[in-house]
C-alpha cells in the first residue's frame, strides 16, 4: 500500500483488524522495518492525539520522527495556483512539497476542510499535492473529507468490546459552537459500511452527509428512535453538507445525555476527542464505566503503527 488516504484502500477490513491485533500484542517486533527511515508528520491544523500517537507509532517502528508545524515556525505557504504572492506567504505548497519528499521516506498530512469551497475541500486539493509532488508515500492524518487512522481505531475499539456477531451502532450527531468539518462521520460511515454491523446515522435535518458516504446505510432525523437498542453510540457534530460549512442548529436536544443512553441496550460511548462536555455529551456519561473514549484514543497508536507498518513493507 503507497498511499493511505481511506478506510476501503485497506481492502479486506478484516485482514487489517488482524494485522492491528498483531501491533498491539507485539509493539516493538517490528523495528528493522522502520530503522533509518524517517517519517514527516506535516500539521496544517492542530492535534494532540493525531500527533503524539503517530509519533509514537513510528517510533514503535523504529522510525526517525519530523514534525513540522505549518503555522509555528515554517514559512506562511500558499496553496493556490496563479496568485501574485505579494502578501505575507512566502513559500509556495509546489516548491514546498518536493523539498519535504527530499528529507523523508514515509509522509503524514494533516489538512482541514478549510470550509471557502466545497469542491476543494472534497476533491481534497492540499493532500493530493503531497501525494503528486512529494514522490514519497503520504497517509492522511485527517484530510478534508476522511480520517482513516480514527476509523480504524474506532473499529478496532468496537470489536474488542462487542459482545454480539452484529452490533447495532450508532452514528449520532450533537451540538457544536463552532462549524466543524465532516471528515470524522464521512470516514467513519465509510469504514462501518464495511463491517456487518447494524449501523445507524442520525442527525437533524439540514445535516445529511455527503450522499457518497452513506449510500445504503440507514438515516433517520429522530434520534431517540435510533438509539433505542443501540450497543454502540459515536456522538459526534458535523456542519452542513448541503448548505456548505454552516451551522444551522445548536439543539441541545440532541446531546447525548444518561436519558438519552438508557434508550439504548446498555451502550458503551465512543467520541474521537477532543469532546465539548455539556455539548456533545454530558459529563456523567463520558465518565461512565461504559465510556470507551480513553481506550479508543489509545487504538490510535495501533491503527498508525498498522497503516505505517503496511507502507514500510511496500517500500
Amino acid at each position: 500500500m503507497r498511499h493511505f488516504t481511506s478506510i476501503r484502500q485497506l481492502g479486506s477490513l478484516e485482514e487489517a483488524l488482524k494485522a492491528a491485533k498483531y501491533v498491539k500484542e507485539n509493539p516493538f517486533a517490528d523495528q528493522a522495518l522502520g530503522r533509518n527511515r524517517t517519517a514527516l508528520l506535516v500539521f496544517f491544523n492542530n492535534s494532540l492525539r493525531t500527533r503524539l500517537s503517530t509519533q509514537k507509532a513510528a517510533m514503535n517502528l523504529g522510525m526517525n520522527v519530523m514534525v513540522l508545524d505549518v503555522n509555528q515556525g515554517a514559512w506562511k505557504l500558499e496553496t493556490e495556483r496563479g496568485v501574485v504572492m505579494d502578501g505575507d506567504k512566502s513559500e509556495h505548497l509546489l516548491e514546498a512539497i518536493p523539498v519535504m519528499g527530499c528529507y523523508a521516506d514515509v509522509i503524514g498530512v494533516r489538512s482541514f476542510a478549510r470550509f471557502q469551497s466545497r469542491e476543494d475541500d472534497y476533491n481534497e486539493v492540499i493532500l493530493n499535492q503531497f501525494i503528486q509532488y512529494s514522490g514519497k508515500p503520504v497517509f492522511s492524518m485527517e484530510a478534508a473529507t476522511r480520517h482513516p487512522l480514527q476509523t480504524l481505531a474506532d473499529i478496532l475499539t468496537i470489536e474488542e468490546h462487542k459482545t454480539k456477531a452484529r452490533p447495532k451502532v450508532v452514528m449520532t450527531w450533537a451540538p457544536h459552537p463552532k462549524a466543524l468539518p465532516q471528515a470524522v462521520p464521512n470516514s467513519f460511515a465509510e469504514g462501518l459500511d464495511m463491517t456487518g454491523y447494524d449501523f445507524v446515522i442520525a442527525n437533524p435535518e439540514g445535516y445529511d452527509l455527503a450522499p457518497e458516504f452513506t449510500r445504503g446505510i440507514k438515516v433517520t432525523h429522530n434520534q431517540d428512535e435510533a438509539l433505542e437498542g443501540a450497543d454502540f453510540v459515536y456522538a459526534k457534530n458535523w456542519a452542513s453538507y448541503e448548505q456548505y460549512g454552516q451551522v444551522l442548529s445548536k439543539d441541545m436536544g440532541w446531546t447525548v445525555t444518561s436519558e438519552k443512553m438508557a434508550l439504548t441496550d446498555n451502550a458503551f460511548f465512543l467520541h474521537c476527542l477532543p469532546v465539548r462536555r455539556n455539548m456533545i455529551v454530558t459529563d456523567d456519561v463520558i465518565e461512565s464505566p461504559r465510556s470507551l473514549v480513553i481506550p479508543e484514543a489509545a487504538n490510535r497508536v495501533v491503527a498508525a503503527q498498522t497503516i505505517l507498518k503496511m507502507m514500510l513493507e511496500s517500500l
